[in-house]
């Protein structure tokens, strides 16, 4: 984004965010004192999916917030990296360093010391977390903070007449197993693969959730990329082609719904993206130290909540962590209690999810909690208004999936009851209604608790 852009955009932006400013981003609007010499007051590093656009963005919003000057984002002098700039009281230069070169990089520049913050388009692997173990628990609440929701949406050039695939059929093609279009319905045209290096969050994002849960790789004659833009554009210019890329870079070409076992087709809208019930959403993290965070580092990841910072996600093209009523389409499928909601309440875009066995709130979901509060406050649904279903992975114990579920419900249930809410009823569904498939990635997105409101 050239300085010239960037001044349009928060010339129409900035004065309706600094409405809610207020409370945003700390106690004032003070900003932090300015390095004697120079030096950068933040230095995010990771991810592209993060850093290429995002990340510049949410710290010229924080400057602005903080009542700086003259913000502005330009390059940084080396591919993929930019520097935010501004002006304090006095005139003198503050400035920013984003350097986007891949979700492991940032984990090395938190463990050499030269990142404040890594931006991650994936969760921490453990062998990352034990590298930075002497930092602290890298997973803990304090470390890892989800920014974002983003949407792995598979592309394909407009022309192309197929609509929708299986992951199944997503990880035949990546690996070189479907060479034909045809053998999906579509032309007689060889398929041409474009996906993500191997330095890339949503490369590993993508491994992950198609390739791995397949037993595929990548075919060797994929066209590789650094930048999600860059291989947007070469798919919508290639009649053949097939990628990968983040939500925010479909650009000009064409994005497939996605199966996923028992699922529905579903399409990478911001609704299904919101709630990850979506096969291929994600979520789009910075992980700071756990002990040692700077104050422009504190004043950062405030403001990354506040919902100033998520309307800046929201203009970026990614799916922000704001809660928002939305109708299901009622299905003769749903259970019978299911379809009792769907014709009377609304689902809110707001899922909590929990880790295997478990009844405890992820990360997100702790701040999802009060996210949910503020919305039931504001639109007057603080007693009896509120529905808690609650939905387990497949397993061989159904009446403990079951119990699971409802325990789950009962948990966010006591979370919102702290907070004043109280609920008109919760629900336990147990292996019902499955978003994913039963693999490790799919059980995980199948143990939510979802919200709905009369």
């Amino acid at each position: 984004m050239t300085p010239r852009v960037f001044g349009r955009f928060w010339n129409r932006a900035l004065p309706l965010l600094l409405l809610t400013l207020g409370s945003a981003s700390g106690n004032s609007f003070a900003a932090p004192p300015t390095p004697p010499d120079g030096s950068a007051v933040l230095r995010i590093h990771g991810s592209n999916t993060v850093g290429a656009k995002l990340a510049p963005m949410l710290v010229a919003g924080l400057f602005e917030a903080k009542g700086l000057q003259s913000v502005r984002i330009a390059p940084a002098g080396k591919e993929n990296e930019q520097r935010v700039t501004a002006l304090d009281e006095r005139g003198k230069t503050i400035q920013a360093l984003v350097a986007a070169h891949g979700t492991g990089t940032g984990f090395a520049g938190l463990k050499d010391g030269t990142a404040d913050l890594a931006a991650a388009s994936r969760p921490i692997k453990q062998s990352e977390a034990q590298s930075l173990a002497a930092l602290g628990d890298m997973r803990s609440a304090e470390s890892e903070q989800v920014i974002a929701i983003d949407g792995l949406a598979v592309i394909v050039h407009p022309d192309n007449p197929v609509q929708s695939l299986s992951v199944e059929q997503v990880a035949r093609l990546f690996s070189g197993e479907i060479a034909n279009w045809r053998e999906l319905g579509g032309a007689n045209a060889a398929v041409e693969l474009h996906a993500r290096d191997d330095q890339s969050g949503t490369y590993d994002t993508f491994k992950e959730l198609v390739l791995g849960s397949q037993g595929k790789t990548l075919a060797t004659n994929a066209t590789r990329y650094e930048s999600n833009d860059a291989l947007s554009l070469a798919v919508s210019r290639r009649s053949g082609a097939i990628g990968f890329v983040g939500l925010a870079s479909v650009g000009k070409s064409k994005a497939l719904a996605i199966t996923d076992g028992d699922s529905q087709p579903m399409p990478p809208t911001t609704a299904l993206v919101a709630t990850e019930d979506y096969p291929l959403s994600r979520r789009l993290f910075v992980y700071a130290d756990p002990q040692k965070q700077s104050k422009w580092t504190r004043e950062f990841l405030t403001f990354v909540h506040s919902p100033a910072g998520q309307a800046i996600v929201e203009k970026s093209g990614y799916v922000a962590q704001a809660i928002a009523p939305i109708r299901l389409p009622l299905q003769t499928t749903m259970p019978e209690a299911y379809q009792q909601l769907a014709k009377e309440a609304q689902r809110l875009t707001v899922n909590f999810r929990f880790a295997e066995g478990s009844a405890q709130l992820d990360n997100k979901a702790q701040r999802d909690v009060q996210r949910l509060i503020d919305y039931l406050n504001s639109h007057d649904k603080q007693m009896n208004a509120a529905v808690l279903v609650g939905f387990g992975d497949a397993r061989n114990d159904p009446a403990r999936t079951a119990l699971l579920s409802k325990l789950r419900a009962m948990a966010v249930r006591r979370e919102l009851a702290r907070g004043g809410i109280l609920v008109k009823e919760i629900n336990g569904l147990g292996d019902q209604l499955p978003v994913a498939s039963n693999s490790e990635a799919g059980r995980i997105k199948n143990r939510r608790v979802e919200v709905w409101v009369y």
